[in-house]
């Protein structure tokens, strides 16, 4: 069963991946950095949001550092250096991307190391537990707490949640912004 599931996730990493290589692959800098109005989140928003989530949760189940740095944010020019988590929409309505194709370099690099650790992971690996129980306030309200077992949020918790949950969620948020901005969606 557990050779199910990596099979599984490792196929619905790689097809959410595609999906966000073909929305920065049909979108320009206009598309991506466009102001709605106040209280509505610009594309650049969910695309760096989640990017560097994936990035830096990948360090938490990992333990393995983030691919983002310094070097990444001189060559990128992201307007606010924050996935955002922890801030409001009031100041990350302001996020904005300088540079859309070294986006989609750092973008690559955090997906490729993503799958490549898929293609390589144990699934006995799954049950170890990350979080265990009883929460920290900041853990304790999250979707990741509530899907938990009696243990604590696991590697599988943990990549259900925080890396194919939280994208798919994100990617959802991108295709409804695509009409705002005079695009299409991309599933049906």
């Amino acid at each position: 069963m557990a050779d199910l599931l990596l099979d599984s996730l490792q196929r619905r990493m790689r097809t959410m991946h595609g999906l966000y290589y073909q929305a920065v692959d049909t979108m320009g800098l206009e598309h991506v950095n466009h102001f709605e109005r106040e209280g509505v989140l610009p594309i650049a928003f969910s695309l760096f949001h989640y990017t560097n989530m994936e990035d830096a949760c990948f360090m938490m189940i990992t333990g393995i550092a983030p691919v983002w740095n310094d070097d990444w944010q001189t060559r990128v020019e992201m307007a606010i250096d924050d996935h955002g988590k922890h801030r409001t929409v009031d100041e990350m309505v302001h996020q904005r991307i300088g540079d859309f194709e070294a986006f989609k370099a750092y973008q690559r690099a955090v997906f490729d190391r993503t799958e490549a650790w898929l293609d390589e992971l144990d699934p006995a690996l799954f049950t170890k537990v990350l979080v265990p129980r009883p929460f920290p306030p900041q853990v304790a309200s999250t979707y990741s707490a509530r899907v938990a077992g009696p243990d604590g949020i696991t590697v599988l918790d943990a990549t259900e949640c925080w890396l194919y949950q939280h994208g798919l969620r994100h990617m959802g948020e991108i295709e409804l912004a695509r009409g705002l901005v005079g695009l299409g969606g991309m599933t049906s």
